[in-house]
């Protein structure tokens, strides 16, 4: 009940707003694999292309490749418009603009890398005539565990009600009846994800 909340708010939205695409940032961890989830399958129930989803994978300095490969995989697995936009010389360029030294692993460090993402599915987004789905969820809104301007903006985010601990539980038994009716080979992802 509550993912088919989740893509009938979506539904809703892309159909008033009339956009081209939706924009995803795609980790490979639970929450934006969700969000993702709920994208494909508003898309699919609208009858448009499966390239009607965006799904953009940003590596940066701490992404691995198990997390780059579940991601693409899965965006594959789903029929999504990949891209793939590397962060890493923006974020340096910005470190030597506002004085920040690489090797120093604070909270600059790491939120420049989530502003850098935000900045790039904020503006690929105007670009391709779409908007963002934000993938933060409720945990990491009450707790204040997102980025300001970084992570926890989008254009329209289909967790913020779903609290960390059902996250997964949904990403499980949604994927595996995804999975199952029309989509595919996403379950052995799904499972590596969780």
């Amino acid at each position: 009940s509550i993912f088919h909340m989740q893509v009938a708010g979506l539904q809703r939205r892309l159909e008033a707003t009339k956009s081209k695409c939706v924009v995803v940032g795609v980790s490979g961890g639970l929450d934006s694999t969700l969000a993702l989830l709920v994208s494909a399958q508003a898309v699919k129930n609208l009858g448009l292309p499966s390239t009607t989803v965006m799904g953009i994978t940003m590596p940066g300095f701490g992404t691995t490749s198990r997390t780059k490969n579940n991601s693409t995989a899965l965006m594959e697995l789903l029929g999504c418009d990949i891209r793939e936009i590397s962060i890493v010389d923006s974020v340096k360029q910005h470190f030597k603009d506002i004085g920040h030294e690489e090797s120093v692993h604070d909270i600059t460090y790491e939120n420049c890398q989530a502003r850098e993402r935000t900045q790039i599915l904020m503006d690929v987004a105007n670009k391709e005539g779409g908007f963002v789905v934000g993938t933060g969820d409720l945990s990491e809104l009450v707790l204040g565990w997102c980025t300001y301007n970084g992570d926890h903006m989008s254009m329209y985010a289909v967790n913020t009600s779903i609290p960390k601990t059902l996250v997964r539980s949904l990403v499980d038994q949604v994927g595996h009846h995804m999975g199952q009716h029309g989509f595919e080979g996403i379950e052995p992802v799904i499972e590596d994800i969780i």
